[in-house]
């Protein structure tokens, strides 16, 4: 088997020696090419200095016809799916051979005829497989669904010990079930490896330890032993993050069409609001306030005056603003936005607490539109609450590095799963005067910080709003 390894650094060139001090029973691995942008990289220097084939591209591997494996030890999920799409379909990536690699060295730790200090090595080779050079989540589990094995990357995703995993139903564990998934939209992988002895591949959706949904492309890989099939290694990669992308560029892109159409509609409609409005206001100048017509007037100059006001949020919507970016301290911003709308939630009886963390980094935001989301989100919230309602605002690092995440929680009606994907819609609204674009204006703001803008919602059990915009050291690096 050759092996082309993207990413030159240490663990690349613990890779290499892994290989070159094992001997291997059913699998004989041999890296024949490495490719990394730094020319300095241990793993690049090494396989330079046994002759191999180096490049700074991994682009250059496509084109061989040697390469069975490409083995990536970036880390970076952009590179990984552009090799899936480039490769050959003969070549094969890092999670199917990885797991053969990782599974065979398992097996030769079994072995009784290897001497208590063989055995050691060949447990050290299989933990550095299965939690060094495996970044995805990755779990062994026998033919009646039991977890046999697992790694650190799974145990720290999930919030668990290993002897709260090991012996456990997988089904169990990763999505709360009693029995094995099954349905045309959420199909066992296991299932049909363990049926097909061959490798089988779909996508998930697991929960984590806080009940939130990630999003798994999961693949398991047949373990054969004497000829029969004894279980499989399930490989799991979190794509939560990319699906959010990909749901982001689609709302961008609608919501710029939307912008470019409301843009034009709202010049259009002003005019003659306006004369409708004066003609209203001159009319009733000359007429008693007691005769009735005087009251339609009243009443046609106010749904004039309530058309111009939905034109206004048109246009601010339409226009997106550039920010006007500055250093600011979040909390600061918060503690105003909170003192701005603390009246209007006291008149319904409605508490608002929050728990600012000390000592957040600053943030490089356009003060007033920062403002502008934040007030959307905490009105809304008000508005959501029923009187003896709560509602808490939170800042703190977020678990991405350099974000900061804000988040606005109450406990109000809540949001119907149906309704969850329409609420950053423009337009969309079950406000009997809403216009529907506060959280389509919302949307936009944070996303034009290179932020992320989510809910998590239940009916009956309140309603999580979380922004998550990049730090001033984070935003000043990708200026």
């Amino acid at each position: 088997m050759n092996i082309a390894v993207v990413g030159g650094g240490k663990r690349c060139k613990d890779f290499m020696d892994v290989i070159q001090r094992h001997t291997f029973l059913e699998v004989h691995p041999k890296i024949v090419a490495v490719a990394d942008i730094r020319p300095d990289a241990p793993g690049l220097v090494a396989a330079m200095e046994k002759g191999l084939f180096i490049t700074s591209s991994y682009d250059d591997f496509f084109d061989r016809d040697d390469i069975d494996l490409i083995v990536e030890l970036t880390g970076s999920m952009d590179i990984y799916n552009d090799i899936l799409a480039k490769k050959k379909k003969n070549v094969r990536a890092i999670a199917d051979r990885t797991a053969q690699l990782f599974w065979e060295i398992s097996r030769v730790s079994t072995m009784q005829k290897k001497t208590n200090q063989e055995l050691q090595e060949a447990r050290a080779l299989y933990n550095m497989a299965l939690n060094d050079l495996i970044q995805e989540e990755v779990l062994v589990i026998d033919h009646r669904f039991r977890i046999i094995d697992t790694n650190d990357a799974f145990l720290e995703k999930f919030g668990l010990t290993r002897d709260q995993v090991i012996g456990q139903f997988c089904h169990k564990i990763t999505h709360h079930l009693e029995n094995p998934c099954s349905g045309e939209n959420h199909p066992c992988p296991l299932i049909q490896t363990l049926e097909t002895e061959e490798p089988s591949q779909t996508t998930h959706i697991h929960l984590d330890k806080d009940n939130r949904k990630i999003y798994y492309s999961i693949s398991t890989y047949p373990l054969i032993e004497e000829g029969d099939v004894i279980g499989a290694v399930e490989i799991s990669r979190d794509i939560t993050k990319d699906i959010n992308v990909q749901k982001m560029m689609m709302q961008q892109e609608k919501l710029a069409s939307v912008g470019r159409l409301s843009a034009g509609v709202a010049h259009e409609i002003n005019n003659p609001l306006t004369t409708i409005l004066t003609t209203a206001m001159l009319i009733q100048e000359d007429l008693d306030p007691e005769d009735p017509t005087y009251k339609e007037l009243s009443i046609i100059a106010s749904e004039a005056l309530r058309c111009r006001k939905i034109v206004t949020n048109l246009l601010n919507f339409a226009r997106q603003a550039q920010p006007d970016k500055k250093i600011h301290n979040i909390n600061d911003i918060i503690g105003s936005c909170i003192s701005l709308t603390q009246k209007q939630a006291a008149f319904k009886d409605i508490s608002v607490t929050h728990d600012l963390a000390d000592n957040l980094p600053p943030a490089l935001v356009d003060k007033g539109q920062i403002e502008q989301a934040m007030i959307n989100l905490i009105i809304n919230a008000v508005e959501a609450t029923p009187a003896g309602g709560k509602i808490h605002i939170t800042t703190r690092p977020a678990d991405w590095k350099e974000f900061i995440e804000v988040s606005v929680a109450d406990t109000g009606e809540g949001i119907d799963e149906s309704r969850l994907n329409q609420i950053f819609d423009p337009f969309y609204t079950t406000k009997e005067n809403g216009t529907g674009l506060g959280l389509a204006i919302t949307h936009g703001v944070i996303e034009q910080h290179g932020g992320v803008i989510t809910v998590q919602s239940e009916p009956g059990k309140g309603t999580n709003f979380v922004i998550t915009i990049p730090t001033e050291k984070k935003a000043g690096h990708e200026q």
